[in-house]
């Protein structure tokens, strides 16, 4: 019996990883949830899973727990994502929220002699170094829950002695593959949430629609494998179906398929290193008929180009990049800005404060406000 603690378990990655919990009740038991703020949904959860704690980030009054659900250990704030992490007892940790918070519950999970299961890019995006030198000090390695990077993992199972020479990171494209330039920098945030193949949160939406979620990706991918940003080459796949590759020394290409549906790299992540049933069909390559691959345009997406420049600039240009990036697309989903506008305050972050250090926890955090502070600016 695996005991799991889930980090945003309200929100996508968070309520299907649930579902594989109710699907294998004699493989996993979940003994601790926590929300940002959805309160009566997280309630729900809890009298379903019984776990032995729960926690909203945004905070909870004793008087607001119901009564049935007192046998419970109910933490407030940002408290509840420590002790969910690094607390409860649990042999693998899901980090699915959503920011730099990420950073902070995968240290404390690791520390904590945790596995981490990862459904955050922030936390490898802004201290990547921290998390992998941890993860191996601590024998834990991170099991990747983004559907690309469980993709390269799964490849990369069947390498043998056979070295990785390149990865072949696959994009939707978005809702706005097919635009020229000036259309795609007036897109409207209804048109930006439009994304053809997945169904996600705003934010990673309108970041799949930019591509800087495929940018952040590469940062993501660099970590894991430790694979430099010039041997990682993003490829546009409209159908969704190749979720990533992995191209070898021999010549070799391994790739791992799937229908679009979270569930499959989730639950590799959860039973890794066996499989068990997740209730998703195989894709039907008969239905199919074709895959089609594509360049990504660099010029129509600068992201790639950004994301790129970063990481080649170290430091603390990464989380300048993502900071001023989350601030853009909050400011772009209030109706604030224009959808070009995201590229335009990210690169001026860039150039103003890519020279920042990230030696440590506290170096990342003030690149992070810095970024933030710049990525408001009108």
């Amino acid at each position: 019996m695996t005991k799991i603690a889930i980090l945003g378990s309200t929100g996508s990655i968070g309520t299907q990883a649930l579902d594989l919990c109710a699907r294998h009740p004699d493989q996993f038991r979940v003994t601790a949830l926590t929300a940002k703020h959805s309160r009566e949904k997280l309630f729900e959860q809890v009298r379903r899973f019984r776990p032995e704690m729960a926690g909203l980030v945004d905070g909870i009054r004793a008087e607001d727990i119901p009564e049935d659900l007192k046998f419970c250990r109910w933490m407030s704030g940002k408290e509840a994502l420590h002790a969910a992490a690094a607390e409860a007892e649990a042999d693998q940790v899901l980090v699915s929220i959503v920011g730099i918070a990420g950073l902070q519950s995968v240290l404390d999970a690791l520390e904590a002699g945790r596995q981490v299961l990862l459904a955050n890019k922030e936390a490898l995006v802004t201290g990547g170094h921290l998390v992998m030198e941890l993860a191996a000090r601590k024998g834990k390695p991170i099991l990747p829950v983004d559907s690309e990077h469980s993709a390269i993992f799964q490849c990369l199972q069947a390498a043998g002695p056979n070295r990785p020479s390149r990865i072949l990171l696959t994009a939707s494209g978005g809702p706005f593959r097919t635009w020229d330039k000036e259309q795609i920098l007036r897109a409207t945030r209804e048109q930006a949430l439009r994304h053809p193949n997945w169904d996600m949160g705003a934010k990673i939406t309108v970041d799949s629609a930019s591509m800087f979620n495929k940018g952040l990706e590469i940062m993501e991918a660099r970590w894991l494998f430790d694979m430099p940003a010039e041997k990682i080459q993003v490829v546009v796949h409209p159908e969704s179906v190749i979720h990533s590759a992995v191209e070898f020394e021999d010549g070799a290409v391994l790739a791992q398929l799937g229908v679009p549906d979270m569930r499959v790299p989730i639950g590799y992540a959860m039973t890794y290193p066996r499989r068990a049933a997740t209730g998703v069909a195989a894709p039907d390559l008969f239905a199919l008929g074709k895959l089609t691959f594509e360049k990504p345009d660099e010029e129509k997406f600068p992201s790639l180009r950004m994301a790129k420049e970063a990481l080649k600039a170290g430091g603390a240009a990464c989380t300048v990049l993502n900071g001023a990036n989350e601030e853009a697309v909050a400011a772009f989903l209030r109706g604030e800005i224009a959808f070009g506008d995201i590229f335009t305050r990210v690169e001026r972050a860039l150039d103003r404060l890519s020279g920042l250090p990230a030696g440590n926890f506290e170096e990342i955090f003030e690149a992070d406000r810095l970024a933030r502070k710049v990525g408001k600016e009108e």
